[in-house]
């Protein structure tokens, strides 16, 4: 590890910050150490490591840290979490999962407790309905779902129900339905303290737009958690997982918990996934080009009975708030294709060049039918409230020639 450079733009950070190649036999890149366990350079050291790594103590400003043991920390991710911290705007520190359901738990059970509270926006990736619906209430801990882009209805029930945590996702999955970051942290903030306890920690779920596109811990966001599987990595060939944050306290209070959970990413992933960073931008901001031209066309093709893309919002709510916290559109969109279920399926079977595959984010494109698949363990009223329909399709576009996507999923509409 070496002292960054703040005064560097991120994509200058990313390829320099956080990397020193004299402690890696002059590799111009970072290698990979699979090591498990680390040799201290001295007895004080290694009393001083574990009170460090056991959250007893915090490191001095600019302390060196003896590591010991990859269930807690290694030098593989320590580069990772240096380096993805520029990409995030208002970041000031990230921490590394082996996967994206493992940083929202983890951040999850770092603040809630028996009695606790999360109110989330639906609809919501999956799992993430799986963990509060099912799981969390066993540990005693209340969900209240809220529909996404209802900014009324969120401050109201966050002025009642005073929760320990608010979870935003948005865009929705799969709707792409936004809601308005600031609104909310606004709302949470104004709420008292009560019983020793602070105002809600607003966590944002930012993975369909990515760093690129989004910048929650800018709009007043706590946290923000990405399933680094999708963009941040962009290549469906691994599974991670990051939390970021600009609060010192929230991060140190998250990382004694992953090390109690053991759930940090392993070396040769963050090696690999450190290794694509440099290009998030690049991929995304293709990605992004192609899905608006694809779906500005598409809109008008008579088999889609709806587009959902941020360009196309007929709401002006909605389109406020794209506007006003959104970048660029990113590269997914959802669709109601007609004839319902069987138009979709028609659709999705009749693909040549896309793949039907759930997940997203990578530099192929990936369909699919979210009620079957994605979000299938949704009951019927949190689909009918979540606007999952039997005929939404939902397509995270690559970085092909736009042009032979669009002739796809134009011919492939033909079929329905």
């Amino acid at each position: 590890m070496s002292e960054h450079k703040s005064n560097l733009r991120p994509p200058t950070e990313v390829l320099t910050r956080g990397f020193d190649p004299k402690l890696s036999v002059g590799s111009a890149r970072p290698a990979v150490f699979r090591s498990s366990t680390y040799v201290f350079s001295s007895p004080e050291a290694a009393e001083r490591a574990f009170d460090v790594v056991s959250d007893r103590a915090q490191p001095l400003p600019g302390e060196h840290i003896d590591l010991v043991y990859s269930r807690l920390n290694h030098p593989n991710a320590e580069i990772l979490e240096d380096q993805v911290t520029p990409l995030e705007h208002g970041a000031g520190s990230a921490l590394v999962f082996n996967s994206g359901m493992a940083a929202i738990m983890t951040a999850m059970f770092t603040f809630l407790r028996p009695g606790s509270t999360v109110v989330y926006t639906v609809p919501i990736y999956g799992g993430t309905q799986h963990l509060i619906r099912d799981f969390l209430p066993l540990w005693g801990v209340t969900g209240i779902p809220v529909p996404a882009g209802a900014g009324a209805r969120l401050d109201e029930v966050i002025r009642a129900a005073s929760p320990t945590v608010v979870l935003i996702e948005t865009p929705a999955n799969p709707t792409l339905t936004m809601t308005d970051i600031r609104r909310a942290c606004r709302t949470a903030s104004a709420l008292p303290a009560e019983n020793g306890r602070g105002r809600p920690l607003v966590i944002v779920d930012n993975t369909l737009l990515g760093p690129s596109f989004q910048h929650p811990l800018v709009c007043g966001a706590d946290m923000v958690v990405y399933s680094a599987t999708k963009y941040l990595s962009g290549f469906s060939d691994m599974i991670a997982g990051v939390a970021l944050s600009a609060d010192p306290e929230v991060m140190r209070q998250v990382r004694a918990k992953r090390n109690l959970f053991g759930n940090i990413l392993q070396p040769d992933e963050c090696w690999m996934l450190d290794g694509r960073l440099p290009t998030v931008s690049l991929r995304m901001n293709r990605a992004s080009k192609n899905a608006q031209r694809i779906a500005e066309q598409l809109a008008r093709h008579p088999n889609v009975l709806k587009m959902n893309y941020p360009t196309l919002f007929a709401d002006e709510e909605q389109r406020s708030i794209f506007r006003s916290q959104c970048d660029y559109p990113g590269a997914m969109f959802s669709m109601e294709v007609r004839d319902s279920k069987r138009g979709a399926f028609d659709f999705l079977r009749s693909l040549r060049i896309a793949r039907n595959a759930v997940s997203l984010g990578g530099v192929e494109t990936l369909v699919c039918h979210p009620k079957t698949t994605t979000h299938s363990g949704f009951t019927e009223e949190e689909f009918r409230v979540a606007g999952v329909t039997d005929g939404l399709v939902r397509a995270s576009i690559g970085i092909e020639d736009w042009r032979d996507l669009l002739g796809d999923f134009e011919q492939a509409l033909n079929c329905v």
